[in-house]
């Protein structure tokens, strides 16, 4: 009863403090810190209740207390009370001497403008220490490195279509920087890997019919792209379907898509992928990056992967993988798979190609960067996140989903650096109520409030919702397991906010 009681004050005076600290804020972040103290309420009793009814030892007890999320919910409202206070009382005016009230309005004006252009470093430095440094030198490296490979790869690609341009091979278009490296918040840091699409068009005279995994298999993941012949007489003097001389230079291999690039009538992956290396070992003496970069092929049977050493020893890691786009829409069809991508390893198909989102992904996140202010913190959230995610059983590509919803719901101007260590609790009481509900629904499918710019199948818009959490309903142990990981990240968190590690 001791402990029920002394918690019970405790979270009264939180509660209090916080209603003290709002009558000295704006009116957007008090009635969130009150939404705050309303969630914190309510998750106490919860815990009260629990403690009541428990017959638990008095070290069973604060045991058992200290495991329960709640408790790390309150101390991490307490570091939040603490931080407004430390701004309150920077902002509170000091008392001014004669000679200042002489002071010019221009000299006011300067310093005003000198404490703007300090104001987020100077607040993200007691709250992460050296970290959230770390994180800021990492986006800059990152969004530097991203226009180094991009150029690269154009500068590749320009040269690859050149020599295919009177080919029967697929024609290679324009590559697109995907994944969290192109997006702004790579998880890896100086060692992020920088993944781009290329989308693969027929070449004349061919078509592409993509099969795709049944509805109740969706997200596809063994869907197949089959080539057949396309009927060119309105465009060629030859075609293949109905000219008999045309059918000799189809049937040759050097020249034939089916023949050298298919197995059956679909498209290979690992065939595209060795022919792709192939094409780039013979191309690279041409680009005129090779007088910077020495270029190695890494073993890779579904993608094509480069490590280019710059003269100082310093790599790039490229990834190059190959798409076919659904219609005229931001899905595609691509060579990863995502079974390696997740961290398994499983055998698929050389001619199953996965279903990919990561072209909408990464206009998502663009179509935000438009509409935010400069100081919009939404990619420092996942790069905090993407740190201390090592050893749970949670994927980056998991908080990027609940960052996406989150995103899509509260506006972008309340993701300001002010509001970091708000938007970091928000995700993860966002996926704590995700693991309590056994269901997180994917970003794309049956989505009323996708941005226009993001072009998706009629068919996503009809599509049921798809549980990422599905597994969780039927294995009370992983759903534990998911459930004590939380709780992990909730004390790391603190840990992140209280010591900056």
């Amino acid at each position: 009863m001791a402990t029920t009681a002394s918690l019970a004050l405790l979270v009264q005076s939180i509660i209090q403090l916080l209603q003290m600290v709002c009558n000295e804020l704006d009116e957007a972040t008090c009635s969130h810190l009150q939404q705050y103290a309303q969630q914190l309420s309510q998750a106490t009793t919860r815990l009260l209740q629990e403690m009541q009814q428990s017959a638990l030892a008095w070290g069973d007890l604060l045991f058992a207390a200290s495991q329960q999320w709640q408790v790390w919910a309150v101390v991490g409202v307490l570091v939040l009370i603490v931080r407004l206070c430390q701004r309150l009382s920077e902002r509170s005016p000091q008392p001014a001497s004669s000679g200042a009230e002489d002071s010019s309005s221009s000299d006011t004006e300067c310093g005003e403008r000198q404490r703007e252009r300090k104001d987020s470093g100077d607040y993200e430095r007691p709250l992460f220490g050296s970290f959230a440094g770390r994180v800021r030198l990492s986006a800059q490296r990152l969004a530097y490195r991203s226009r180094v490979v991009e150029e690269l790869v154009g500068d590749l690609l320009a040269v690859l279509q050149k020599r295919l341009s009177n080919s029967f091979f697929p024609v290679l278009q324009p590559a697109i920087g995907v994944g969290s490296a192109f997006e702004g918040w790579s998880p890896c840091g100086r060692d992020a890997v920088y993944r781009l699409l290329v989308p693969l068009k027929p070449p004349r005279g061919h078509s592409y019919r993509l099969e795709l995994g049944t509805a109740a298999e969706m997200p596809a993941k063994d869907s197949r792209v089959r080539v057949e012949l396309a009927c060119t007489c309105a465009r060629e003097q030859l075609c293949f379907l109905h000219h008999p001389e045309a059918e000799e230079l189809r049937r040759k291999p050097a020249a034939s898509l089916q023949h050298t690039l298919c197995t059956g009538s679909y498209l290979d992956v690992q065939k595209i992928a060795q022919w792709f290396q192939d094409l780039v070992t013979s191309a690279w003496q041409d680009m005129p990056q090779a007088r910077c970069y020495s270029m190695k092929v890494l073993p890779s049977k579904r993608s094509c992967k480069l490590q280019l050493t710059d003269a100082s020893g310093k790599s790039l890691l490229v990834d190059i993988v190959f798409g076919v786009q659904q219609g005229d829409s931001d899905i595609f069809l691509s060579s990863q798979d995502t079974t390696e991508a997740a961290g398994e390893y499983t055998f698929s198909p050389s001619t199953t190609w996965a279903e990919s989102y990561a072209v909408a992904e990464v206009k998502f996140f663009r179509h935000v960067a438009r509409q935010a202010p400069h100081d919009t913190s939404h990619l420092k959230c996942l790069q905090l996140f993407a740190a201390i995610l090592l050893g749970t059983g949670f994927s980056t590509s998991t908080f990027k989903t609940v960052a996406m919803h989150l995103l899509n719901t509260i506006p972008v101007s309340s993701w300001s650096r002010r509001e970091l260590h708000m938007r970091l609790q928000d995700m993860l009481w966002y996926l704590r109520g995700c693991l309590d509900d056994k269901r997180l629904d994917h970003f794309f499918f049956a989505n009323e409030n996708m941005p226009e710019d993001i072009i998706l199948p009629p068919a996503f818009q009809t599509a049921p919702l798809i549980n990422l959490f599905q597994h969780l309903l039927h294995n009370p142990a992983a759903h534990a397991k998911a459930m004590r990981e939380a709780d992990k990240l909730q004390e790391q968190l603190t840990a992140l906010l209280f010591y900056g590690h």
